[in-house]
């Protein structure tokens, strides 16, 4: 089983790519904090880095900067390349699949062109009415 699951700080805004085959991807590091405080009762931090695809890569683009506090799950994943100067890279990240918000955006806070009710996958439901659309219920008809 692979699965991470983080929650922490974006170090920098998310860097947004487009491959050559025009698929949407971004980079982002996470600062996640140690549990525990070290022996001059600071709390570390671990830097991880983090790339999404598609959607997830538009929605993390869009919607967090850098200081935004996010919840990522995905999978760890390493890869190797080679370096213009010949040798070989290798590289462990994690793999992006949901991206949640974690503390809620404050006004003025959503990146330009953003939609009213973000969304972290496709097949989200559509948002909940707003309190002046919904109609009174009788108590009778509730199922509990």
């Amino acid at each position: 089983m692979n699965k991470v699951i983080l929650v922490g700080n974006l170090t920098r805004d998310p860097e947004p790519y487009t491959t050559q085959g025009g698929v949407n991807r971004c980079n982002f590091t996470i600062a996640v904090q140690r549990r525990f405080a070290n022996q001059q009762g600071v709390r570390e931090a671990d830097f991880i880095p983090c790339v999404a695809w598609r959607a997830q890569a538009d929605f993390i683009t869009r919607y967090f900067t850098k200081g935004k506090k996010i919840g990522v799950v995905g999978t760890l994943q390493t890869r190797s390349y080679d370096a213009q100067d010949g040798t070989k890279r290798y590289v462990t990240e994690v793999v992006v699949d949901e991206a949640e918000f974690v503390t809620p955006m404050g006004e003025g806070e959503r990146r330009e062109n953003a939609e009213p009710y973000p969304r972290s996958d496709a097949g989200a439901a559509a948002p909940a009415q707003q309190p002046s659309q919904m109609e009174e219920a009788d108590d009778d008809e509730l199922p509990f």
